[in-house]
């Protein structure tokens, strides 16, 4: 994982560089060396037989997707908000408290409904992608308050993937495995958080000007979503049929 952010790191200064291809192809030698060992070992680390689980797999690549489309970019959005609307860092930094705030607040309600997990998810993440394009009416010379619409709906589908994705975690492995299903959670979607900050980055510098920039990791970032969206109902759906 390590040679893998690395690659993404290093390759937003240009992805022809000579390491960029050495860490991508370290990081996948290691992965088939993480997968052979967790096979064969009798306490394994991550037992991969769990991905034989529908629940697991889709909680698993939604949390996943969540840190790529979601958390990369909503990280990375006052350092945008920023450049595009002149904002000081801790008022662009303020700006976003709204979104967290959303969230916070809906992840305490979810509990109330009797939804599936997994419809809460792949309800979350179109949420999130609806949020992300709407904020992409980030210009120059508009208000913060114009970024409102975006924070709320994209805290509303925050708040959907926070409650579903750790309980589905848990609830999808067995009891002597709960620690191994939230731990494998927590780690798909920090991983996926770093490769997307570092994705926003690259997409955002490699546009001419902070609101051309803007809008294009916006667009990627939703992009992104409504596919993990698509991605975890399939996954579900095809499990469960075979």
């Amino acid at each position: 994982l390590a040679a893998l952010l690395g690659a993404v790191t290093v390759g937003r200064a240009g992805w022809t560089r000579p390491e960029v291809p050495g860490l991508l192809a370290a990081a996948l030698i290691l992965l088939a060396g993480f997968v052979t060992v967790e096979l064969r070992s009798a306490e394994p680390m991550l037992d991969l037989r769990l991905f034989r689980r529908p629940d697991f797999t889709v909680a698993t690549a939604g949390a996943l997707c969540t840190g790529a489309a979601v958390i990369g970019m909503m990280s990375y959005l006052p350092t945008v908000a920023g450049d595009v609307l002149g904002e000081p860092p801790p008022a662009a930094g303020a700006v976003i408290s709204l979104w967290a705030g959303v969230s916070f607040v809906v992840s305490l309600l979810v509990r109330r409904l009797t939804v599936a997990a997994r419809h809460l998810i792949a309800a979350g993440l179109v949420l999130c992608a609806a949020g992300e394009l709407l904020l992409l009416v980030l210009a120059p010379g508009r208000g913060w308050w114009t970024m409102a619409p975006g924070l709320v709906v994209s805290g509303i589908g925050s708040g959907l993937l926070n409650a579903a994705l750790a309980g589905m975690a848990v609830g999808s492995v067995p009891p002597s495995r709960t620690a191994m299903g939230s731990g494998a959670n927590n780690t798909a979607r920090y991983v996926g958080a770093s490769l997307g900050v570092a994705m926003v980055v690259a997409v955002d510098a490699s546009a001419s000007g902070p609101a051309r920039g803007a809008h294009a990791a916006l667009a990627v970032s939703a992009s992104l979503a409504l596919a993990g969206a698509i991605v975890t109902t399939l996954i579900g759906r095809s499990m469960r049929v075979k």
